[in-house]
């Protein structure tokens, strides 16, 4: 039978999110509910908050997240019940042409729960990126579910569920970063330093952080870049050109998501080099630069859609290296939070103060 749990719901654009108690239907064909251990609090969920993604009010906010698998409803496969699962926003289908072409990191039509989750008065609910894990527990599609090891940190690994497999994939999956290879990453929040940790583990030998926050580069400086340029202070397009040797980085990664610091990326690039962006820019923004400057240069220009992972690829081998000690997963745990902290834990991210505030249940 249906059952009723607590969960963060954001009704308005910009209001203060609010505890609530919502309803979760008995598990569909494909479908199960999962008990949610912790989860992240991403800027994502802020940007559902502020309308930034659609306006599909009231939204079922939280999606970096780790828990045990409760229910399964009819033909569900993938997982079993007792099983500890870091959930993901790709599903992929398998049948739709990116997925026949064997590229199904550009899956078209990834699979989310077909029931809805409720308000106790039956208005349906939105669950960020088809997920909606700032609950007690959450209903989603078997797919979502990447089954990880067991005894792993809940608060440390349910991150790899969207930010940090997107700072990490922007560098080993998108920029297909190699040995030796020199990377700027411009913009050092949580992505951005996942980025670096991710450069890092590809074995790049140079790795330039930029930001304006000191903060923020000492914890780059900490997760494994060689430099710290602050933009606050001298030009960074100059200063990543000169730390390699003239030539500008053979990856630059863009974790901000904005005209200026794409302009940057793309000047601060070797002439073969390749851009990233990773960071999330607003649908008004707009980019105006010479033609000739693309013609001139060689290279490429992508773009990382949740770091172009592979959950059931990616996330258990990446949860073994941070088992193993290779991989400081840990380090972006800033603080553990309460379920009805979110709002808190939103202003302490807009002030740059913590790399993930994790909702711990």
């Amino acid at each position: 039978m249906p059952q009723q749990v607590r969960a963060v719901v954001a009704r308005s654009k910009g209001d203060p999110v609010t505890t609530e108690t919502i309803t979760i239907p008995d598990p569909g064909p494909g479908e199960v509910i999962v008990k949610v251990q912790a989860c992240g609090v991403c800027h994502t969920d802020l940007s559902y908050r502020e309308g930034g993604i659609n306006d599909e009010y009231p939204f079922l906010l939280g999606h970096e997240a780790a828990g045990i698998v409760e229910t399964i409803g009819e033909g569900v496969t993938h997982v079993e019940v007792g099983d500890f699962v870091v959930l993901n926003w790709r599903a992929v289908c398998g049948d739709c042409r990116a997925c026949k072409k064997g590229k199904p990191w550009y899956c078209f039509d990834t699979h989310n729960a077909s029931q809805k989750m409720t308000l106790e008065d039956g208005t349906e609910l939105t669950p960020a990126l088809g997920i909606g894990a700032f609950a007690e527990k959450t209903l989603v599609h078997e797919g979502q579910c990447t089954k990880v090891a067991p005894d792993a940190d809940p608060a440390v690994v349910g991150l790899l569920g969207c930010g940090i497999m997107a700072g990490i994939g922007a560098a080993v999956n998108t920029g297909n970063v190699q040995r030796g290879d020199s990377v700027a990453v411009i913009g050092c929040g949580g992505v951005g330093n996942a980025a670096v940790v991710g450069a890092k583990l590809a074995g790049a030998s140079t790795i330039v952080a930029v930001d304006r926050d000191p903060g923020k580069l000492d914890w780059a400086l900490k997760l494994g870049a060689t430099h710290a340029v602050n933009g606050s202070e001298e030009d960074a397009v100059e200063a990543i050109r000169r730390l390699t040797d003239g030539f500008g980085a053979d990856v630059v990664i863009d974790a901000v998501g904005r005209p200026e610091t794409y302009k940057q990326a793309f000047a601060a690039r070797d002439l073969a080099g390749t851009v990233v962006l990773v960071g999330v820019p607003t649908p008004d923004m707009t980019l105006e630069m010479p033609l000739i400057d693309f013609f001139s240069h060689g290279g490429s220009l992508k773009s990382a859609w949740y770091g172009d992972c592979l959950p059931e690829r990616d996330f258990p081998m990446l949860v073994d290296l941070y088992q193993q000690g290779r991989l400081p997963l840990e380090e972006f745990v800033t603080e553990r939070v309460g379920l009805d902290d979110v709002e808190v834990a939103f202003q302490t991210m807009r002030d740059g103060k913590v790399l993930r505030s994790v909702v711990v249940l």
